[in-house]
């Protein structure tokens, strides 16, 4: 046992490193069309991997008589994949962003032009470089040279904007677990016992296979159709409304059903509750945590401010984990659901006020919407995004008119 441990807490090591640097790497190089959606994407391989382990669990079981293999090959398979990945990381280029703060500044430009595909002197890699370099310098001015550990951490936890953005990213990440999502997840089947529907073990794992899977599905739609084309703000209200209502219903049926007064399409519809919450973490508070944690905070500060969201992070979800189980039992356990449902109504509240909406604008654009009072986020989102619109139509008018005049180039040229 002693061995496990100890594998556990190396393991633990690795997952928490990881679980900053990777959203943080990917909103760093992506463009900020698609910046949600990139950096959905590390959610959806968290999906991709829940899912494997629970079918890799379930056809143990089922194929494999009761010994140590039967952790020895799950043990074995993760430990093939991890080494896939050690290959794989010598092929991945380093940030611009960070190439440029420590003054490699021709490699910044070879690895953006290798990253969007362009050409080293288009356009969009120049507006990008100018934009990187231009919140260095400020952030070098204000700041002085290379920052130390002490530096790093006053900054993050002095300057008001950055108060800001620690507090959306811790509060976002206390509302994913006391939403109950993470509970439903590592509790599934005694969940199920509680709807009435988890007698045998293998049909329980399989359910709970399922629902991994159906969190992995609708992570790729939040990803595609949600988090940057409907905007972070409206996919954590449809989010979470749906996890209130799921929520709702398991507490009725719960507590009905130890009266006695609960029949088999209600019991079936309390599953469907449950896959309908977890729609609802995925379109909100699964992915956007990660999003936000990746993209909210200014190069000097990134991986520290990152750092310190998931170290809360990991906190909440331990915290949770430990507490259901006295949760459901000193709240005849439909009172849980309740507890959960209360949170998502809080985590509405709390977004509707103190959320802004950054889909769309660069890591840059985005240090200008923390700048001000509390609440004066939202309403400087809103009139960055009227302007932007004014811009675009403008620009609109002005190609169209350019298009009109090489049309009318081309017929007078034509008739003379």
């Amino acid at each position: 046992m002693g061995t496990l441990y100890g594998a556990r807490i190396i393991t633990g090591m690795g997952i928490g490193s990881l679980s900053v640097i990777g959203p943080m790497s990917i909103a760093e190089i992506s463009p900020k069309e698609i910046r949600g959606l990139l950096t959905s994407w590390y959610t959806v391989c968290q999906g991709i991997a829940l899912t494997t382990a629970n079918f890799c669990v379930l056809g143990i079981i089922k194929h494999i008589p009761n010994s140590k293999v039967q952790y020895q090959i799950p043990s074995a398979a993760v430990s093939g994949f991890m080494f896939l990945c050690i290959l794989a990381s010598f092929f991945i280029t380093e940030s611009p962003r960070w190439l440029l703060m420590v003054g490699r500044r021709e490699e910044a430009v070879a690895t953006m032009a290798k990253l969007r595909q362009l050409p080293r002197d288009h356009e969009r890699i120049t507006g990008e470089l100018i934009d990187m370099e231009a919140s260095i310098a400020a952030a070098h001015g204000d700041f002085g040279g290379k920052p130390s550990l002490w530096v790093v951490a006053k900054e993050t936890f002095t300057v008001g904007s950055n108060l800001r953005r620690l507090q959306q990213v811790t509060i976002c990440y206390a509302l994913a677990q006391l939403s109950g999502a993470n509970s439903v997840t590592s509790y599934f089947i005694p969940i199920m016992k509680l709807l009435g529907h988890a007698s045998d073990t293998q049909y329980s794992i399989f359910l709970s296979s399922m629902y991994a899977f159906s969190k992995l599905w609708f992570s790729l739609i939040a990803s595609f159709f949600f988090i940057d084309i409907i905007g972070r703000r409206r996919s954590l209200f449809i989010g979470i409304a749906f996890q209130t209502i799921s929520h709702i219903y398991i507490a009725v049926f719960i507590k009905y059903q130890q009266q006695g007064q609960t029949n088999a399409a209600s019991g079936q519809a309390a599953i469907a509750a449950l896959f309908v919450h977890a729609f609802g973490y995925a379109v909100g508070l699964f992915i956007l945590p990660y999003v936000f944690g990746g993209e909210l905070w200014p190069d000097r500060i990134r991986s520290f401010g990152g750092a310190v969201g998931q170290t809360f992070h990991w906190l909440f979800i331990f915290a949770i984990k430990q507490s259901l189980p006295s949760l459901l039992h000193n709240t005849n356990n439909w009172g849980a659901f309740l507890f959960f449902a209360g949170w998502c109504v809080l985590g509405l509240i709390y977004i509707y006020l103190m959320v802004p909406e950054i889909a769309g604008l660069s890591v840059e654009e985005v240090d200008k919407i923390f700048e001000g009072s509390w609440l004066n986020a939202i309403k400087v989102t809103r009139a960055h995004r009227a302007q932007t619109r004014a811009f675009d139509t403008v620009d609109g008018v002005e190609d169209a008119g350019s298009e009109t005049g090489k049309r009318s180039d081309n017929i007078i040229s034509i008739k003379v």
